[in-house]
């Protein structure tokens, strides 16, 4: 999970796309882009962006922590609550990857030779590789343990 957050930091610093026009070049960061989108008026859509980009990723790196700590440590949710946490994280794994997805399409779709063209920027990379990591980290949590008493442990 360490490297998952090491790796959303350049994410969020970096060019997610890089925007070339006949007489112009424009980099985008994840947030930069939301906002840009939010200024046109598309604010549902600059939304989505926000959520699924920076707090969903956000989240999913401390509901992993909180589990990971919360094994050895008493804590105010019960087992049957982290549980649920886990399974949270578990389904939201399998959508993290749509702004990779969506940087992949426009950047094959909008291929018009000298006249505009979309490519990824190195934030695409960071970006995937922190998804990729956050996804092995909570595959690598075991979630019986969560029905372990840590009593057990301290005899």
């Amino acid at each position: 999970m360490i490297l998952g957050v090491i790796c959303y930091i350049p994410a969020n610093i970096y060019p997610m796309l890089l925007t070339r026009t006949l007489f112009t070049t424009q980099e985008s960061t994840i947030v930069g882009g939301a906002v840009e989108i939010a200024h046109h008026g598309a604010y549902g859509i600059a939304a989505i962006i926000l959520i699924a980009s920076v707090l969903i990723p956000v989240g999913k790196f401390i509901a992993i922590a909180y589990l990971a700590l919360s094994l050895k440590r008493r804590v105010a949710l019960s087992a049957h609550a982290r549980h649920k946490l886990y399974e949270v994280v578990e389904f939201i794994g399998r959508w993290s990857m749509i702004d990779v997805f969506v940087v992949a399409i426009l950047s094959s779709l909008v291929q018009l030779s000298a006249v505009a063209s979309i490519n990824p920027g190195p934030a695409a990379i960071t970006f995937a590789l922190s998804v990729i990591f956050t996804m092995l980290a909570a595959l690598s949590f075991d979630p019986r343990m969560i029905w372990d008493d840590p009593e057990d442990d301290r005899i």
